[in-house]
């Protein structure tokens, strides 16, 4: 297919094959419009539940479902794999890495990134979560941290491999910590034989005064006990100073300290991404510190007449002058919208309306049947907002496949508490932690000894 042809009909390029781009992509069935849907990646992201891929409770086809298979029934939409690189604003023509389409309207969804608040040194010491590669990384370097404590004679260095500090108090930093302490305290707990994964040291450091901050205080206190009591520090009111490949400096109430560490995530803050610049550059205008487009009512990039921008890409400040949460239901409800807002313009009318969200409710699991929820002015903290979590997040994963898979694994990990894909990949030599020529082969004098099995359930 020719991607220069004239078109009969308005052309709709989205880019970006998250929540927004895919909603409005699919919004659009109906309307007498072409659509072109533009990612340099083949599927969708279910990115709530990448916590999962990063700690081994789900494999990545778990939660990412090929683009052309979900609009494969929608005649006016075709899929490119590709990666923008630039924007010809005067003669409407998106640039590609290797090539380029033209548009009528333009909708940019493709989300956010990590921020590191410009410490971009720290990257390599403290990994962000936000795609499958970063989820591999991620369950790459918490499972070796286990197996190279596995090895460590010395005591100070095996008490730094086993410690974890995850950076962000927010639901990434939560939900990372909680699964890390089931994995330490059950998943593993008999896998080894010279160390004991239970005594792992779990942080979670968050310069807000609550993790969860955007939650209602007195929810956010009930999040933090039920965090400590799955054997999880809690550092409030503390900010971290410093990264490096053997330590997180942190300053907090009590004063500066150094924390030993060789396993750093980092949940701590999110930055638009960065073809925002380059479109408000080419357009001659600015972002915010974060890299967000200015947009209007109608989700319209300021001084446009048809160039959309939803999702975390867009700064979209609502009726009470907040900006709106980098969350799936904004970017799929202003995807619905501007859905909506084309097919008016491509008819020849005016936008109806404004955009305005309905907030529908939050929520953020803790741990193993524990989680936060705020539904209106309700408020839960237990089981039941568990299970309201785990229903509405199979609810919004798109194939049916997926939803039976992840039911089947989530089922069969409660009672077990098995994680079935805790695979360290990559070819890359582990070098996170390099082990003193040293090392013995013979076990550890404080290793906990083997017990024998005299039963089934002791054996298996």
């Amino acid at each position: 297919m020719d991607l220069n042809r004239a078109a009969e009909v308005p052309h709709v390029v989205i880019v970006g094959g998250g929540f927004g781009g895919l909603e409005t992509a699919q919004r659009l069935r109906k309307s007498n419009v072409r659509v072109t849907l533009v990612d340099r990646h083949n599927y969708h992201l279910f990115q709530p539940l990448l916590y999962q891929v990063a700690t081994g409770g789900l494999s990545p086809a778990n939660i990412a479902t090929p683009l052309r298979s979900i609009v494969r029934k929608q005649k006016n939409c075709e899929v490119i794999l590709a990666e923008v690189t630039d924007f010809d604003i005067t003669n409407q023509r998106l640039i590609l890495r290797d090539g380029e389409v033209g548009y009528d309207y333009l909708v940019i969804a493709a989300g956010a990134t990590h921020s590191y608040f410009g410490r971009d040194e720290w990257a390599p010491f403290a990994p962000g979560l936000k795609t499958i590669a970063d989820a591999a990384e991620i369950r790459r370097r918490i499972y070796v941290a286990f197996e190279a404590a596995e090895r460590e004679p010395d005591n100070d260095l095996r008490k730094a491999l086993l410690t974890f500090v995850v950076v962000g108090g927010g639901p990434t930093g939560v939900e990372l910590a909680g699964a890390l302490s089931e994995i330490a305290r059950h998943t593993l707990k008999h896998d080894f034989r010279n160390i004991k994964p239970e005594e792992a040291r779990i942080m979670v450091v968050e310069a807000a005064p609550h993790i969860l901050a955007h939650y209602p205080e007195d929810l956010c206190q009930q999040a933090a006990e039920k965090v400590r009591g799955l054997g999880i520090e809690v550092h409030v009111h503390t900010k971290v100073t410093d990264i490096t490949a053997e330590a997180v400096h942190l300053a907090g109430p009590d004063g500066d300290s150094v924390v030993a560490t060789r396993t750093v995530l980092w949940g701590a803050g999110v930055q638009a991404n960065p073809l925002g610049k380059q479109l408000a550059a080419a357009l001659g205008m600015e972002t915010d510190r974060a890299g967000h487009l200015s947009v209007t009512s109608t989700c319209l990039v300021a001084g446009q007449e048809n160039i959309f921008a939803i999702g975390d890409i867009a700064s979209f400040t609502s009726s009470d002058g907040k900006p709106l949460p980098g969350l799936a239901a904004v970017a799929m409800q202003q995807g619905q919208f501007v859905a909506k807002a084309i097919t008016s313009l491509a008819r020849g009318d005016t936008i109806d309306g404004e955009f305005s969200y309905h907030d529908r409710g939050t929520m953020a699991t803790i741990g193993r049947a524990v989680a936060v929820a705020q539904i209106g002015t309700r408020q839960f903290c237990g089981f039941f907002a568990w299970l309201l979590w785990l229903l509405v997040h199979l609810m919004l994963i798109v194939q049916f496949q997926n939803r039976a898979l992840i039911l089947v694994q989530w089922a069969w990990g409660y009672v077990t508490f098995n994680r079935s894909n805790r695979i360290i990949t990559g070819e890359e030599p582990v070098n996170i932690v390099p082990l003193p020529s040293s090392v013995k082969a013979s076990p550890l004098k404080e290793a906990r000894p083997m017990k024998k099995a005299n039963s089934l359930k002791e054996g298996g």
